[in-house]
């Protein structure tokens, strides 16, 4: 647990972390850098695992889907409990989905899904923590307003601390943002939290956009407004920040400021002992690899990658996510959590039904299912487990305003999460909600299951624990991994 900083402190430099500072400008590094920098700054723990070319994907969809208008439909409840959506058979006998998820539904022999994963809170910003950290009790401090250190860290974030780097990559990755509210709060949860911030995951900041209003979507076909409509940010593009040399230097340029780093260092070595210096030079290091390794920026770039393969995930957010998600495992990356729309996208509150199958359950439905298709014929999707989840559910009753379309409100007792790939049997149906999908009717699972499952798909061992600042062991595991994903 870090501790907190008295206030208004004087800012103290050291003479290393000037050199140090110094030294981005001299790699040719601009702060745009800085937070991948940083993530590949991160230590490991204590207990390291023996590394296995295994990965996770971390579908998340902030705001809460609704399960009875996806993968949990209710056709005999009533009109106001089922909807307006019909149901459609999928390729497993008996298992119906809602009629907006077809492509997924011509799959089910390749994913499964656990209908019973409940959490007691109604609320975005506790849903967000329980959902990103696999932890379902309240923090001491929780703050719903913003992150802090007394957080619990993230499951990307965990990935980070104990999970070996591969390929000069950090461990875990989010993008294509991170989850700001509107009112310009960030929600908590998707942080290091108690591990302390060299520990956050890196930040992959690829949807860029000036418009301030709130809009939701896959950008750009798919943006919408909840209560307006069809909507596009002003000036969109997704693009990953480049991983560059600066303007006009060469390789051997490059290298030769390595070399004059490498003289300055040697200058102070008797100034400053420290490990720090050292860590600092290996992980600079690392940075130099990356900036010079190609591999890295092709991860990185979805709009090179061949053009049918573009459209078949969808050339908007969702699909440039996943596809570079793909990219970014392939390369080494062991978690990407890839946030299927900006803050609370799915919170369908109102016009729930045009929403969702105008805006965001058709482009979802195209990009996971070509994201499953794309690791099968790579002969990766074994090794690659896929999760979709989202803080919690959705009432089971539909909720109507007199100005205002139909929609669900918040509802963490019952939601389906979606696995597939990672060993994980096709057309498999952990536990069942009740006949209005209201709580959980059998064998209820928990968000520490689910990190479990995560946890245990890379090849962490159960017994695996990291340190914080006061070297107190705390346990990655908080749960069992969920019985009878695999087979």
């Amino acid at each position: 647990m870090i501790p907190h900083q008295p206030a208004f402190v004087h800012p103290q430099v050291s003479r290393r972390t000037a050199v140090q500072v110094g030294s981005v400008g001299l790699l040719g590094l601009g702060m745009n850098h800085v937070e991948g920098l940083r993530a590949l700054a991160a230590e490991h723990g204590s207990a390291r695992p023996t590394a296995r070319k295994k990965a996770v994907i971390y579908i998340f969809l902030s705001g809460g889907l609704a399960q009875h208008d996806s993968f949990d439909p209710k056709p005999e409840a009533p009109q106001n409990v089922r909807g307006e959506f019909a149901s459609i058979e999928t390729r497993t006998p008996g298992v119906f989905v809602c009629e907006h998820l077809p492509m997924l539904a011509a799959r089910s022999d390749r994913w499964a899904m656990v209908r019973s994963l409940t959490h007691p809170y109604n609320e975005h910003s506790i849903g967000h923590h329980v959902m990103l950290t696999g932890r379902t009790p309240t923090p001491i401090g929780f703050n719903s307003n913003k992150p802090t250190s007394m957080d619990f860290p993230a499951i990307a974030s965990v990935v980070t601390r104990v999970v070996p780097s591969r390929n000069n990559l950090p461990p875990a990755a989010v993008l294509p943002e991170k989850l700001v509210h509107v009112t310009g709060r960030t929600i908590p949860g998707q942080f290091a939290g108690e591990m302390g911030p060299k520990f956050d995951p890196w930040f992959i900041e690829a949807s860029q956009y000036k418009d301030t209003k709130y809009i939701h979507g896959a950008f750009p076909e798919y943006g919408f407004q909840r209560s307006e409509g069809k909507m596009t940010p002003d000036g969109y593009r997704f693009e990953a920040p480049k991983l560059q040399l600066a303007h006009g230097m060469l390789n051997d340029q490059f290298q030769s400021r390595v070399q004059l780093l490498k003289s300055i260092e040697r200058q102070r070595q008797e100034l400053d002992r420290a490990a720090l210096v050292s860590e600092f030079d290996r992980h600079r290091q690392k940075a130099v690899s990356m900036l010079l390794d190609g591999g890295v920026h092709h991860a990185l770039d979805v709009h090179a990658a061949d053009a049918k393969l573009q459209e078949s995930y969808g050339r908007n957010s969702f699909g440039w996510s996943l596809l570079m998600a793909r990219q970014l495992v392939e390369a080494g990356v062991s978690l990407v959590q890839v946030n299927l729309g900006n803050d609370e996208s799915w919170d369908t509150h109102e016009s729930a039904f045009r929403n969702l199958s105008n805006f965001l359950l058709p482009p979802t439905d195209r990009a996971v299912s070509a994201l499953i298709d794309d690791l099968a014929e790579r002969g990766l999707l074994d090794d690659v487990l896929i999760v979709m989840a989202g803080e919690f559910g959705r009432t089971p009753r539909v909720f109507g305003a007199k100005d205002k379309l139909p929609g669900r409100d918040h509802w963490g007792a019952v939601q389906t999460v979606f696995f597939a790939g990672g060993g994980v049997r096709g057309g498999t149906v952990i536990g069942a909600s009740d006949r209005i999908a209201a709580y959980p009717k059998s064998d209820p699972q928990t968000p520490e299951g689910m990190a479990a499952t995560i946890y245990e798909s890379l090849g962490l061992p159960k017994t695996i624990t990291w340190k914080d600042a006061l070297d107190r062991p705390h346990h990655v595991f908080q749960g069992d991994p969920i019985a009878g994903l695999r087979s």
